[in-house]
């Protein structure tokens, strides 16, 4: 006799762009898993997800495709995210009879649109309700700030496709400044770097593992690491053939240079945005890093530089988001003005 599914308890979730991650009330994370999917393109029918799936990205044959459903914390692909979300739920324990209540974590700019796509993906993946509660907003609950206090605290949650600047009082977002880019558009830019100057067209994959060894946010020039190097293969343009080559320290800082900036002119602009008082604040505060990005060498340091006040890295960038939804689980009623609403991103 098959035995019953397991109850699930109330569950949050962090819908990343190249990572999903569960928390299950009373239990920590549950899940953390590649936000990839892959599927029969004619037919829509799911054959692998999350990690199985993302050992098939630019490899699979004609007719089946391996793709992440959400690309700068937006779904791109309706159908395809619905059933990443349904499949995730699955693996954890969701149910037709056991449907549990939703904390999702998403771009605190996230459109109206963006917002019932998401909300009707988790729905008909199994939610009996559904709550979103923006990125920066997660982080802020993650790291303990004082969000009841009339005082301001800024986070900044860098992930794979958004960097999101916020400052934070009195249980809501006074100032936001979102840039649909991040960790992933620095792995393009190293691809795209290698591919003008040496002609070699290398993987997604390579280039993220150029990033982790040497991407930097530090200056591009000789003390940002000309010392440090790193080979990588690729198929040579014009002949096809499997070529190796050695890049610098100094070269990775200059193709990624570009976006690091747009990430530090994200938070640059929010403390534009927010009053004179709060900026105070922030002072003595500092600012919160959060996400995979935080982790990018000399960033923090980078931040600090331009801002002027003392950034720190929260303790576990990369799962605090999630985190900080769970702490929302069991208190929907008392923390409803925590979520997002449809006017959210109406303002800076």
């Amino acid at each position: 006799m098959d035995l019953p599914p397991p109850m699930v308890r109330d569950l949050a979730i962090d819908l990343g762009t190249s990572t999903t991650s569960i928390l299950a009330r009373g239990q920590g994370v549950i899940l953390s898993e590649p936000s990839v999917l892959a599927r029969v393109v004619e037919t829509g029918e799911v054959v692998a997800v999350g990690s199985d799936a993302a050992r098939m990205m630019g490899r699979t044959p004609e007719g089946l495709q391996a793709m992440r459903p959400l690309r700068g914390g937006a779904i791109t692909d309706f159908e395809s995210a619905e059933g990443l979300i349904r499949s995730f739920l699955h693996r954890v324990g969701v149910r037709r009879l056991n449907r549990p209540r939703i904390v999702v974590c998403v771009p605190s700019s996230i459109t109206p649109v963006e917002q019932r796509a998401v909300k009707e993906a988790a729905h008909r993946a199994g939610a009996s309700e559904v709550q979103l509660l923006g990125y920066t907003m997660a982080v802020a609950l993650g790291a303990g700030l004082p969000l009841d206090q009339p005082q301001g605290s800024m986070v900044v949650d860098i992930g794979a496709g958004t960097t999101e600047a916020a400052v934070v009082s009195l249980g809501g977002v006074v100032a936001l400044e979102l840039r649909r880019m991040g960790g992933l558009d620095l792995d393009a830019d190293i691809r795209s770097y290698v591919w003008r100057r040496h002609r070699l067209d290398i993987s997604a994959e390579s280039a993220e593992q150029v990033k982790l060894a040497l991407g930097t946010a530090r200056p591009p020039e000789p003390a940002a690491g000309a010392e440090r190097s790193v080979t990588v293969r690729g198929r040579l343009a014009g002949t096809g053939a499997m070529e190796q080559i050695t890049l610098s320290g100094i070269e990775v800082a200059d193709a990624i240079y570009d976006n690091v900036m747009v990430m530090v002119d994200a938070v640059v602009a929010c403390l534009g945005w927010a009053p004179p008082e709060i900026a105070n604040d922030l002072i003595g505060n500092g600012i919160h890093l959060a996400g995979g990005g935080a982790l990018l060498d000399g960033l923090a340091e980078r931040v600090a530089t331009n801002c002027r006040i003392p950034v720190t890295i929260v303790d576990d960038p990369l799962r605090i988001a999630v985190e900080g939804a769970g702490r929302c689980l069991g208190m929907f009623s008392q923390l409803d003005g925590f979520f997002l609403t449809d006017y959210a991103g109406s303002f800076r």
